[in-house]
């Protein structure tokens, strides 16, 4: 079994954001699927997607915090600068984390670990909302 679907996330503040919940409940055929895999691909260049601790709210605020000194805005060396200050930033950022990740399915859930999420990843100030791409696989 081959599906796919365009999912619409809501538009968010700048930071991390736990989507796992949401995008699951957009996917009533997760339960057509006992063994599979969800490859899960955002259409944007200033956002990401990445996998990490669900549970500690202060995770997210240590990853924008971590994130905003590792590339931040204004560096003097910026030419791409016509959209603001978190433009060139956010496009790095979305490089670094990535474009997708692809989730194990068992028996119509994604099979992550205890403590594991997924994540929006909004690098810019002022974001719009998102696309992502869901490809599903399995019987």
């Amino acid at each position: 079994m081959w599906f796919q679907k365009e999912i619409r996330l809501p538009a968010v503040q700048r930071g991390f954001h736990l989507i796992t919940d949401l995008v699951e409940s957009q996917l009533p055929e997760l339960e057509e699927i006992s063994m599979g895999m969800a490859h899960i691909f955002i259409k944007h260049t200033s956002a990401s997607l990445t996998i990490s601790e669900n549970a500690d709210p202060t995770v997210r605020q240590d990853f924008e915090s971590h994130f905003n000194k590792m590339v931040p805005e204004n560096a003097p060396y910026y030419q791409h600068t016509s959209e603001g200050p978190d433009d060139m930033p956010a496009h790095l950022k979305a490089a670094i984390l990535g474009s997708s990740v692809t989730i194990p399915i068992t028996n119509g859930r994604f099979n992550l670990g205890t403590w594991q999420g997924l994540y929006l990843c909004e690098h810019r100030n002022h974001a719009s909302k998102r696309w992502i791409v869901v490809t599903l696989t399995g019987n």
